[in-house]
């Protein structure tokens, strides 16, 4: 029906171009910003996945990071027992040199008192070495707890390695049979610190496995999060381009149909 009051078409053209239009945006729109997901909207129930499939990740990667911060640490402390330990071999050394009665009772002396100095540096030491304030050297029954996440933790124990633990406290080599006595002494020290050591050491290589395990499942996460978030560009630019052909092809009717009441004026002359 040809009428001058009402365009129908007109209208109709315009509702189609503007949801053309409005198509054309969203493509841009998530083209642009590389998710099929930019509000919730354009995937309520997707939305929610993706959020806590987010904090999940944060909170694997950052539970990766606390491993290798635990491994720093325990490196720091592995290190700083291995200073240790070579102070026990000169400690050992100077007990054998004592031992011997080739040597003078002020000579010994002078042995006893690096000896007594080499004491003082493992204590100070086992008090001051510390990773970010954290000592792990002067306490046998601390503990430090690695997190990794809700429910998921490894506990690290300290070790004490002072003197009074290692049982040096009270050797000297002033004499032939101090020396002898405290032969036996750092012997025994030198196991007791290769048994903390060791347990340093095998904290450090579970850590490593603990850090390669969240780093798969963060990397598998994000690829979940990828699938459910991310647009396909493929798929998105073939809708772009249908939609602008479509808005192309709306404008082009629209002015059509504007258009048509100038027939029916045609009519009336």
């Amino acid at each position: 029906m040809l009428v001058i009051k009402n365009n129908i078409m007109a209208q109709n053209a315009a509702r189609h171009l503007g949801n053309s239009y409005d198509s054309l945006a969203q493509s841009i729109e998530r083209l642009s910003s590389g998710l099929r997901i930019n509000s919730a909207k354009d995937d309520a129930a997707g939305l929610a996945v993706r959020e806590l499939m987010r904090a999940d990740i944060a909170v694997t990667q950052q539970g990766s990071r606390n491993a290798m911060d635990a491994i720093s640490m325990l490196q720091t402390m592995e290190g700083a027992m291995g200073t240790i330990d070579s102070i026990l071999i000169r400690m050992k050394e100077l007990a054998e040199q004592a031992a011997t009665g080739s040597y003078s009772d002020q000579q010994r002396n002078i042995m006893n008192n690096e000896f007594t100095q080499m004491i003082a540096e493992i204590n100070r030491i086992a008090t001051t070495a510390n990773f970010n304030s954290v000592n792990m050297l002067n306490s046998a029954s601390g503990t430090n707890t690695i997190h990794f996440g809700v429910g998921s933790s490894v506990t690290v124990n300290s070790v004490d390695v002072q003197t009074s633990a290692l049982g040096l406290d009270s050797a000297s080599v002033t004499t032939t049979t101090n020396a002898a006595a405290a032969l036996a002494l750092v012997d025994t020290a030198i196991e007791l610190k290769d048994s903390a050591r060791a347990s340093f050491g095998y904290m450090m290589n579970r850590l490593e496995s603990t850090n390669e395990v969240l780093n798969i499942q963060a990397e598998n996460m994000m690829a979940a999060e990828s699938r459910v978030s991310d647009v396909d560009v493929a798929t998105e630019m073939a809708a772009m381009t249908r939609n602008q052909v479509l808005a192309q092809a709306g404008v082009a009717m629209l002015g059509q149909a504007n258009a048509m009441p100038q027939m029916a004026l045609n009519l009336l002359a």
